[in-house]
This record gives structure tokens, C-alpha cells and sequence, in this order.
């Protein structure tokens, strides 16, 4: 097996091993941990992930592609980011709460009108939650269907969004109509 299938190299995405029992990078996420993750914090049942690839790029930022392909492979970009790893907290991506976050079933806050407006904006606000607090998915009612609006950071009574600066919108009130 070649250096670059056992050590993590920046430039090029590595497959996920299947489980950790399968790692031959250290430290690498697995599918399973991966698919865990998802499952554990937000309720979206692996069979979602069913026809997507899991790749790591750098140190813990995972990829998802929607085919397969030779691991590893060097190439810029390979599907979309979906969750940031090795740091003490995972942190799912907003392009993946926006893609896979309405098959959600916890840990999903739903705010509305200008607590709504202000996430969209990247703006922290005290609200009140009663359940866990870490990572949730932000979301607001549109046309009678809850669509995901991104991730934000909850504790001790803060909403911090999480909302990239370049994905940052300047919205008025959004309605519930």
C-alpha cells in the first residue's frame, strides 16, 4: 500500500473507510461515523446518504459525491462539503443542512419573521430552546413546508448563526404566508 493511501495528503480526496475497523488513515472519519453523526444529532436515517460517497480533503473536511470514483484522487473539488471533523464538535456544512436538512427530525429550531430574517443575515439573537444544545438546523416554514435556512451555534439561550459571510442574505421579515 502506497504512502498515499495510509497518510492524509491535502491535496487529494481519500474514500472513507467503510467502518472504523477498516481505517488505515489515522484519525479519518468513517462512513459509519459519518452516517451516525447525521442519524444521532438530526435524525436523518442513513438510508438518505444511500447513493453518495464520502471523501476527506485537509484534515477533517468531508466531502459528498453523489457517484464513486479511484481513491485517492486528486482533484480541486469532488461533490460538496458536508461536515467538518476533527475538532471536538462535528459541524455539518450549510450546503448540507440546505440539501439534506429537511429529511430532519430533531434538533431542528424553527424561527419565523424577523428571527428568521436575522439568521439569513448572520445575526446571533437570544431565543428560547428546550432541547439540546450544540449544533441545530435553523428553519423556517415556506409555502406549509419547513425548509432548512442553515446552522446555527445554541447556547445558553443564544442562537449564534453560523451562516457564511458569503451565503449571508439581507432579507426583510420572512412570513409564515
Amino acid at each position: 500500500m502506497s504512502d498515499a493511501e495510509t497518510e492524509n495528503v491535502g491535496q487529494q480526496f481519500g474514500r472513507l473507510p467503510a467502518t472504523d475497523a477498516d481505517r488505515e488513515v489515522e484519525d479519518r472519519a468513517s462512513r459509519e461515523a459519518v452516517l451516525d453523526f447525521f442519524d444521532r444529532r438530526f435524525g436523518i436515517e442513513p438510508a438518505v446518504f444511500e447513493d453518495f460517497t464520502f471523501w476527506e480533503k485537509g484534515k477533517g473536511k468531508i466531502w459528498i459525491f453523489a457517484d464513486d470514483a479511484p481513491s485517492p484522487i486528486r482533484v480541486e473539488g469532488l461533490g460538496m462539503t458536508v461536515l467538518r471533523t476533527r475538532q471536538e464538535h462535528w459541524k455539518p456544512t450549510q450546503s448540507a443542512i440546505q440539501r439534506f436538512g429537511g429529511h430532519a427530525t430533531k434538533n431542528v429550531i424553527e424561527i419565523d419573521g424577523e428571527a428568521a430574517a436575522a439568521f439569513a443575515r448572520g445575526e446571533d439573537q437570544d431565543l428560547d430552546w428546550d432541547g439540546d444544545w450544540g449544533y441545530l438546523i435553523a428553519a423556517h416554514e415556506v409555502g406549509g413546508e419547513r425548509e432548512p435556512i442553515g446552522v446555527g451555534l445554541y447556547v445558553y439561550g443564544e442562537l449564534r448563526s453560523t451562516v457564511p459571510k458569503g451565503n449571508q442574505e439581507s432579507l426583510s421579515p420572512l412570513s409564515t404566508d
